[in-house]
Formats: structure tokens, sequence, C-alpha cells
């Protein structure tokens, strides 16, 4: 009874042995499976709404991820302050602490060479958004990506805006019956690739689909509000109410026109006025009538594909061009939005 009891005791003890240690095994796989992951961003400018918009998304995705466990994530975002020099600084300090990602959104497209060269050198991936590198930069390395919206579509929608009000009621966008819109465009950037695009396009939308116009001012007015303003004062002041369509790179500039024409002798005979972006109050304009539409680039998608490409290829995978598809464009659609749909996005 004795000897049995002690076999009893033995099986068990090593049972329990066997147990520990895979319970112990376990733990350590578990905190193995912690990975650290270090973020560093640059922004051209924290005071472009849209730009901010994207940065509080990843924000807020990083702090869910950081949430679920798995990951460990620094998370560093610096301000360029539309300064080069600064952001070559800050790309420096990225590679000197040794993060897993760079994620650019330039100040000036022709440094992309330069950043790329630099993160090349230390085999730490770049993600570029918003401003999008050239395709000969693009094809430096094959750890370079690009996170951004499909400014030709941006700049169409923009047409289509006007197009539709024009099938509708004619005489509502063509006020002094002449049988063309005369037009001012607000562009965003002198050599910013989505400003150029969205330029071009809006426009040949209105001319490919029959629609005879008139440009009667462009000016750039850096995609800010305040310049927008001196910009929209001198047209009036110029041609008074016979602006017939505002068309805009972004939002904010369009509010830049919408505070001017607020304040004018024209504001009860307003042109119709279309943006970019989504931003909140340009969508409060458009629910009142001060906006005609915009095109909603989505701050939230371009932010979760900015984050989730960066937890990707900070993990050592590389997206290529399979199947005919470059993954290392990522490009995110947009929505039209007028006073029709305005419910659906206005918070």
């Amino acid at each position: 009874m004795r000897k049995g009891m002690r076999r009893f005791i033995l099986v068990v003890s090593t049972i329990y042995m066997y147990s520990s240690l895979i319970s112990c095994n376990d733990r350590k796989v578990e905190e193995e499976e912690v990975r650290d992951i270090k973020i560093g961003i640059s922004i051209y400018e924290q005071d472009d709404i849209f730009i901010s918009s994207i940065i509080s998304n990843i924000e807020n995705i990083t702090k869910e991820k950081r949430n679920e466990g798995s990951y460990n994530i620094t998370l560093n975002v610096e301000d360029a302050k539309s300064n080069q020099y600064n952001q070559n600084e800050q790309v420096d300090m990225f590679i000197d602490q040794g993060y897993d990602v760079m994620c650019i959104n330039l100040v000036d497209r022709r440094s992309a060479a330069n950043i790329i060269n630099k993160a090349k050198n230390a085999n730490i991936p770049v993600i570029f958004f918003n401003r999008e590198p050239v395709e000969e930069d693009m094809n430096m390395w094959n750890k370079v990506y690009y996170v951004g919206a499909q400014a030709e579509q941006s700049g169409m929608m923009q047409g289509d805006i006007v197009i539709e009000k024009y099938k509708n009621d004619q005489s509502s966008v063509d006020k002094n019956g002449d049988g063309k819109i005369q037009y001012v465009m607000l562009e965003g950037e002198q050599g910013h690739q989505d400003a150029s695009i969205r330029t071009e396009y809006s426009v040949k939308r209105l001319v490919d689909s029959g629609i005879k116009v008139e440009k009667l001012g462009s000016e750039v007015a850096n995609w800010s509000r305040t310049e927008a303003s001196e910009k929209v004062t001198r047209w009036i002041e110029k041609y008074n109410d016979k602006v017939e369509l505002i068309i805009s790179n972004n939002d904010d500039m369009a509010l830049g026109a919408i505070d001017v024409l607020n304040k004018s002798k024209i504001k009860n005979n307003m042109p119709l006025i279309v943006g970019v972006d989504g931003i909140n109050d340009a969508l409060k304009a458009i629910e009142n009538g001060q906006m005609t539409g915009t095109v909603i680039s989505d701050a939230y998608k371009q932010g979760k594909a900015i984050f989730d490409t960066a937890l990707r290829v900070s993990s050592g995978n590389i997206l290529n061009n399979d199947n005919g598809i470059d993954e290392r464009y990522i490009r995110i659609p947009h929505v039209i939005v007028t006073k029709e749909n305005v419910g659906e996005y206005i918070k």
C-alpha cells in the first residue's frame, strides 16, 4: 500500500511539475508576443485642419491597439512648421533613436529622395502620406509607401456637384444667363500634386460635360482660410456678382470665401462654392445653404491605412506589386456630399 501510494505521489508530482512548466512557457510566450514598435510621424503643418484630423485618428487607433495588449507602441508626432529643414532634422532624430517606421507628410515633395536615401541607409521603411512623391522617387527602394486620396477623383466629383446643380436649375448657376459659368479657382499650394490635379480635373469635368466656362481668376491660397479670404475680397471688389462659381482645392479655403461673401454686398446672391475634405465646419455650411457641396476625403480611413501599413511593414513585411496591384500605393476613395446627404456625415 505504501509502495502504491509512493508511486501515486510520484505521478502526481510529475504531472504538477509538467503543468507548471507548460504554464511558465505559456506565460513566456504571451510575454514574447507583446511587440515594441516605434512609429515616427512628421507632418508639414499642424495648423492644417485635415492633416490634424488624420493624426487625431492615428492617435486614437494607436490607443485601441495598445489596449489589445499585443503591442507596446511608441507614437511620436512632430510638426515641421512648413519648414523642410525642420522635417529633415525630425527624420534624422527618428533614425538616430531607432524607430521602426517613419510616416512623412512632406513639406516639399522635392525632398522625398533625400528622405528615402536616409531611410534606406538605416533600413527603416518610410510611408509618405497626403503629399505624393514623384514615381521616380517612389521607385528608389522597395520599402517606400504612399497613402492618400485619389486626386483626379476629387476634382471630377467637384465638377459633378456643379453639373448636377446646372442640370436641375441652370439659372441658379448661370445667373447672368450668358450660357457659360464664370468661375474663380482657389488653389492649395504651388507644386502640390493634389492641388494641381484637383484644379485641372474639376474644370475638365465641366468642359467634358458640355458646359461652357470662363475663368475670371486663379490664386494660390496655401490651403489657408485667411489667405483665401484675402484673395476672394479682391475678386469681389473687381468682379462683384459676376463670379458664379468658386472652386476650392479644400474646404478651409472655401470657408474663407464664405467669410468674405457673408460680409459683402452680394451676400444675397452667393456664387456656388465647392470644396474638398469634408471638415465639419464645411458640412455645417452645406447644411445651412452657404456652400454647395464638398468631396469627403476620409480622414479616418486615411489614418487607419497609415497605421495599418506602419504596423505591417514594421514587422518586416514588404508590400509589393502582385497581380497587377501595386500595394505600395494605398488610395482612399472619395464621397460627394451636398445638402441632400450632408446629414449622414455631419457631427
